[in-house]
């Protein structure tokens, strides 16, 4: 099959089973690489469907400016989108975007907008939607995105990997564990699997101060995890439980999915790798467990594996200046109370 573009080419991302780094009896977890995507992460997904369904419903037309806040991922998507539809970007961005993210988004001919300012959460996400009006005030025929309440954002995943999963896997799965941010793309897996899998259990992977499922703000250094609002598509009947990792966790994780299973990730799939080894007590056996890796290593190469950034956050962790948060599980419906320490 020959594209039409670089956008045609994402999904159909291969699942991966990782036996290397979850040996346990009776216990399979399942992966979904989305880092494979051609833009490198999910967000391929949302960026390719809003922008897709906008032209088609004349929400987004010729010489329409898109404009976005975003940790990095989405952006990328967005300008490459972007790029080969004809319309201009914005990007609204904070310190924490990795470097590397950030030459992307400029090398695929968006604009740059960066907020130096924290919230009143100790993050930077209520600044840039404040940076987000604004420029929508100023840039005649603009439009904001906002995957925190853009619908089609949750149906991309819908459609999109939910979809595929179905089409892929050789059985039934018992357990779906997926970070959020935005919750586009945990509620719109779990919506898809349900159908086919009434009885799945919904676990969220969130950072340690995030605010999302109300617990108390702090800052975070890892992007594509946690938010410092909730998000509007966010519908938490939906979800079982909820795991909270630091960004210490994190990083560990990552470095143990690539020592074990040579997959070179993004924090957030540390993330999930660490909340599934918290969980690991208390799941049935037999037991299978899916999960999603939203994005690659190598936008992280000046974090997660720059060795003196590292050594930072472990001595920040060392000297008491960052606490690890309490190894609960976190069951929202009552259907799984758990210490996992």
């Amino acid at each position: 099959m020959v594209h039409d573009s670089v956008v045609s080419c994402v999904g159909n991302t291969p699942l991966v089973r990782l036996s290397r780094l979850f040996p346990h009896l009776g216990l399979d977890v399942i992966a979904k690489l989305e880092l494979l995507n051609p833009g490198g992460s999910v967000k391929d997904r949302p960026a390719r469907f809003i922008v897709e369904e906008g032209l088609r419903d004349g929400s987004i037309r010729p010489g329409t400016h898109l404009i976005e806040s975003t940790s990095g991922n989405l952006g990328i998507a967005l300008a490459m989108n972007a790029k080969i539809n004809g319309l201009a970007f914005t990007c609204v961005v904070d310190p924490n975007i990795s470097e590397t993210n950030l030459r992307i988004i400029k090398l695929l001919g968006a604009r740059i907008d960066m907020v130096e300012e924290k919230d009143d959460q100790g993050g930077y996400l209520k600044t840039r939607i404040r940076r987000v009006n604004e420029l929508l005030e100023e840039i005649p025929g603009s439009i904001w995105v906002n995957q925190y309440a853009n619908e089609n954002n949750m149906q991309s995943h819908y459609r999109g990997e939910g979809e595929e999963v179905i089409r892929q896997l050789d059985g039934p799965i018992d357990c779906l564990v997926v970070g959020v941010s935005t919750s586009g793309t945990i509620l719109g897996l779990a919506r898809r699997l349900r159908d086919r899998f009434p009885n799945l259990r919904v676990v969220a992977v969130d950072a340690f101060g995030s605010v999302i499922f109300g617990t108390a703000p702090r800052a975070r250094q890892l992007p594509g995890i946690g938010a410092s609002r909730t998000p509007e598509l966010l519908r938490p009947e939906e979800i079982d439980e909820v795991i909270h990792v630091s960004d210490w966790e994190s990083v560990q994780g990552c470095h143990t999915l690539l020592a074990k299973e040579g997959i070179f990730a993004g924090g957030s799939s540390g993330s999930v790798v660490a909340a599934i080894q918290k969980m690991i007590p208390v799941f049935p056996r037999p037991y299978r467990v899916l999960t999603l890796f939203p994005d690659r290593g190598d936008r992280y190469l000046d974090m997660v594996y720059d060795e003196a950034w590292v050594s930072s956050l472990r001595r920040e962790v060392v000297d008491g200046a960052y606490s690890l948060p309490a190894r609960e599980v976190v069951g929202l419906n009552q259907s799984l109370k758990v210490n996992a320490s």
